[in-house]
């Protein structure tokens, strides 16, 4: 299940989009074509295996480039962008993949019916990229028959195929399965929407942290396992963006743009915004017109 801090992977401007459904939830998605970065905010495990092409993420500050026939994982609770590379020669390049949406409660099924005993080492990762394994390869194609269908697979059917999934991870890829198995709450999922819905607030981090229900040391430790990076770092960042379409979109002022997104004052503000566009707010639209 996704949040709709931004649109769901694979859903801005694909070129096609298949979909199988489990208990009214999309199971299995086959994107192709995908071309415009995005953000989401994974509430349920993610896994994505890509067919063609290269996609970037980026977790906080890290980057990662997942190939052909490559498997990601992408642990529940965090937030990612992604976007397709670009080829070598500047060109894009096509990007298709399926992304299998992995639920606990069907995990936890699944060990029970293979009576496995894996025990979870670590903390999962919040990202895990593998190669492909034969069978995982093989596995993969033989969706497409099952998306091809003009119909819609019974639920029945569809369960079958993610079992089948997990059957081929639990036997040839441990570490993403040990990644699955690891079902402990690590911290409460309500910090995304208070942070997404009070960014152009003028509120401190020790007031948020009041409105999600933390400590102020609990919403720091929560909020970089989400973001990858301290929240005022990452506050910042959105805000210095958000200016930045506020002086290419309206007729606002400097001063007003400064104190409606929650910057202290206009030298503070501007020095800042140089910092991370290498223009002062005042140079900054006429240089994006010349541009």
């Amino acid at each position: 299940m996704y949040t709709q801090i931004a649109e769901s992977i694979g859903r801005t401007r694909t070129t096609t989009e298949k979909t199988l459904h489990l208990n009214g939830s999309v199971a299995i998605r086959v994107c192709n074509g995908v071309q415009t970065p995005t953000s989401f905010y994974t509430e349920d495990c993610q896994l994505l295996f890509i067919k063609r092409g290269m996609l970037r993420v980026r977790y906080g500050n890290e980057n990662y480039n997942v190939g052909a026939e490559q498997l990601l994982l992408l642990r529940k609770n965090i937030l990612v962008e992604y976007q397709p590379c670009m080829g070598v020669a500047g060109e894009d390049q096509p990007l298709e993949f399926i992304q299998f949406t992995i639920k606990a409660e069907l995990v936890k099924e699944f060990t029970k019916m293979a009576s496995l005993n894996i025990a979870c080492s670590q903390a999962p990762a919040p990202l895990v990229i593998k190669p492909g394994e034969r069978d995982c390869i093989a596995y993969m194609q033989s969706l497409d028959t099952m998306l091809a269908d003009e119909g819609k697979p019974a639920d029945g059917l569809v369960k079958i195929k993610m079992l089948e999934l997990l059957f081929h991870l639990s036997g040839t890829d441990r570490n993403i399965f040990e990644q699955l198995l690891d079902v402990r709450e690590h911290y409460r999922t309500n910090i995304t929407a208070t942070v997404e819905e009070n960014i152009t607030n003028s509120m401190s981090v020790e007031q948020l942290a009041v409105l999600s229900g933390r400590s102020l040391s609990s919403f720091r430790r929560d909020f970089m396992a989400i973001y990858n990076m301290p929240p005022s770092q990452w506050i910042r960042l959105k805000r210095l963006e958000k200016a930045k379409e506020l002086l290419l979109s309206t007729t606002m002022t400097i001063t007003d743009i400064c104190y409606t997104l929650g910057f202290e004052n206009i030298a503070h503000f501007s020095r800042l915004f140089k910092a991370h566009c290498g223009y002062p707010p005042s140079c900054y639209k006429s240089n994006s017109k010349a541009a």
